[in-house]
């Protein structure tokens, strides 16, 4: 039996923060339709499905903070990250085919990435451009590293309240980089990133 594991980032974008990645299998009996690129779907939406998906699927997330980022380019931290989630979502795979009902040593797996580069995994993957749009595994996988990485910059506005973190996640909008300018980067900020 072939399971196809979905991959996505969330966080390739922002001056500041981890990236995170997630790597998902969905189960035969989703409830399919209430998934969606992560982008398209309310927090609230979002966030419903995350609990479901958590609850029902075989999923691994990871982070990559951002002095790996600087260190390594967001590129290769969004692989690492993903590389990272699929390890995660591997240790949780021989109970959650018993759970299911399955023989694990019969399972075997394959890859779809969102993009256009595959992480270093040791299954055949395939990446696609505008995944997280097509296939629900892929969906999945874009709501569980976006819920994750909003959680923590919520935390981060918490820790470093003058950078507005909660409102804008990291992203570089013009208040972000306005305050940068002001009072300097925060302890969280991807200094390699122009901001």
């Amino acid at each position: 039996m072939i399971f196809e594991v979905g991959f996505d980032e969330a966080g390739r974008g922002p001056l500041a923060g981890p990236v995170s990645a997630a790597a998902v299998i969905l189960p035969s009996d989703f409830p399919f339709e209430i998934l969606n690129d992560s982008k398209k779907l309310s927090e609230k939406k979002r966030e419903a499905a995350e609990i479901i998906i958590k609850e029902k699927a075989c999923w691994g997330i990871a982070l990559v903070d951002h002095q790996k980022i600087d260190e390594i380019n967001i590129l290769e931290a969004s692989m690492l990250a993903m590389k990272n989630a699929f390890d995660e979502m591997k240790k949780k795979l021989p109970v959650w085919c018993e759970n299911n009902g399955l023989d694990f040593s019969q399972v075997s797996l394959s890859g779809i990435t969102d993009g256009n580069r595959c992480p270093d995994i040791p299954i055949e993957c395939r990446c696609e451009p505008k995944a997280d749009g097509k296939y629900t595994c892929v969906m999945a996988a874009s709501i569980l590293a976006k819920t994750c990485r909003d959680r923590l910059m919520l935390e981060m506005d918490k820790l470093y309240p003058e950078y507005g973190y909660a409102k804008h996640k990291g992203y570089p909008t013009k208040a972000h980089r306005e305050v940068c300018h002001k009072i300097g980067p925060s302890p969280i900020q991807r200094l390699t990133f122009k901001y």
